[in-house]
């Protein structure tokens, strides 16, 4: 048997390699869900750094299972509680930004999940826990919100003025 030190050395190492090569896409995962910007996402970043703790903390009772989906999952789920209590729903918070800023978070959750991760609608609906009807309606406002063509502004109507004679 290895003593304890050799067996977290190991652990240490997996975990290392995993967040190498999935820290990136779960970074822009959080980002892409707080809607904020790539180079200024203090929120996406806290959000991932709790996800990947919780999965380091539970990597030896992960069992085969893959630890992105489970990092993914809880990540959603946190953002997810987080737009809950701090709005007391799934309500949109205003702010500038790109063009996922104008959803609400129920609407970024459901078109990232679908859109950016790939997901299945009947996977989203039940990693949200959220009926299938309520996830396609989701999806549809959020598609239409996000391709509809920003407002311009009315152009100044043209006053004719008197010609002189």
């Amino acid at each position: 048997m290895r003593p304890r030190h050799a067996l977290d050395d190991v652990r240490a190492q997996e975990f290392r390699a995993y967040v190498a090569g999935a820290g990136g896409r779960l970074l822009q995962t959080a980002t892409l869900l707080t809607a904020e910007p790539p180079d200024a996402n203090p929120r996406a970043r806290r959000l991932l750094t709790v996800a990947l703790a919780r999965t380091y903390a539970g990597w030896d009772g992960l069992h085969g299972e893959d630890p992105y989906d489970h990092t993914r999952r809880y990540l959603v789920t946190r953002f997810a509680l987080s737009a809950w209590h701090r709005h007391g729903a799934l309500r949109p918070r205003p702010r500038p930004g790109g063009p996922l800023a104008v959803l609400s978070p129920q609407e970024r959750l459901v078109l990232v999940l679908r859109l950016h991760e790939g997901i299945a609608e009947e996977q989203t609906a039940a990693m949200l826990g959220l009926p299938l009807d309520r996830v396609r309606a989701a999806h549809d406002r959020a598609m239409a919100a996000v391709l509809r063509p920003p407002a311009r502004p009315a152009p100044a109507p043209v006053r004719v003025d008197t010609v002189p004679s």
